[in-house]
């Protein structure tokens, strides 16, 4: 079994929360990118993480956490600059995030930062999230997209509060149509799509991206479960397992590990029915996350899932 690169953030959540009756922000170390190595890590996959740390104590427990994990830092460069908070509210199906540091810690990656051996030898490349809203991480990522032999994932884990109006989400639009029809999977949030293209269904959304060129589309509906695009068939719908939800951060991050890990294990699935076993697998890992407070620390193993879902 070969290994995945996760080209993306890393960066430290501050996560709305009581204690004792008092509101307190718990400190979590996280980044969709980030979730997403630290979730194939934990589901027995080779994970190289790719991108732009701090040079302060945060940045220092970034790097003891996924070292601790197992994710590989080769790639990661170090910036002189403080960690890039992110403070989260809850007050719907999806957390609202708010980011804090200029610039950017993890927006200072570079095309000629790339390790290309690192790139050229990962069997999955797997780019997206909020760094493709910065100009250095952006050209990082197209040239990593150009350099990689295996398969490559996107997600693009849109955040509308960094986009700074109609012509950055036009702008957003094409950076994801330019990836989406290079990409052997997408996959997305039923959030991801309404901010992307409002109003459009989210198996019409899934379609789209097909269209453009991307090989399989999953998007996830939260406890509904997600929808699946494979080649040869119609959108179909998977359902989710049912759980009590302590949190769900991190949760989308997740699926996406769990359907990278199995691309290291086997490959891509050669019908549509593969396809529904992997997303329906990569759902249960998600429900035991929201079993769980944490997101990055949330993410389980393979026995632990087994476990939790012996059926």
């Amino acid at each position: 079994m070969g290994y995945a690169v996760v080209l993306g953030e890393a960066l430290v959540d501050l996560l709305d929360t009581e204690c004792d009756g008092v509101p307190v922000y718990r400190q979590a170390i996280g980044g969709a990118p980030l979730n997403v190595a630290v979730g194939i890590a934990r589901l027995g996959g080779a994970a190289q993480f790719v991108g732009s740390l701090g040079d302060d104590a945060l940045a220092e427990r970034i790097r003891t956490f996924l070292t601790a994990t197992g994710v590989g830092l080769a790639g990661t460069v170090t910036a002189a600059v403080p960690t890039t908070l992110a403070v989260a509210t809850f007050t719907g199906a999806e957390p609202d995030f708010r980011f804090y540091g200029e610039p950017p810690s993890y927006a200072l990656l570079k095309p000629d930062d790339l390790d290309v051996a690192l790139i050229e030898g990962a069997d999955v490349l797997s780019c997206g999230s909020i760094v493709l809203l910065s100009p250095g991480p952006l050209a990082a990522a197209r040239r990593a997209w150009s350099l990689a032999t295996g398969l490559r994932v996107f997600d693009p884990n849109v955040r509308p509060r960094l986009l700074s109006g109609p012509a950055a989400l036009v702008a957003l639009r094409e950076v994801v149509a330019e990836f989406a029809a290079g990409a052997h999977l997408v996959k997305l949030s039923s959030a991801d799509a309404e901010a992307l293209y409002p109003g459009e269904p989210v198996e019409g959304v899934a379609a789209y991206l097909r269209e453009l060129g991307a090989g399989t589309v999953v998007v996830t509906l939260g406890a509904a479960g997600a929808v699946l695009a494979a080649a040869g068939a119609d959108p179909v719908r998977v359902p989710a397992p049912r759980v009590t939800a302590v949190d769900a951060t991190g949760a989308g991050d997740s699926v996406l590990a769990a359907l990278v890990a199995d691309l290291l294990v086997a490959g891509e699935p050669t019908d549509p029915t593969g396809w529904t076993e992997r997303v329906a697998f990569a759902l249960r890992v998600a429900g035991l996350v929201c079993e769980r407070a944490g997101g990055a620390v949330a993410m389980p193993t393979r026995a632990e899932v087994a476990d939790r879902f012996p059926t």
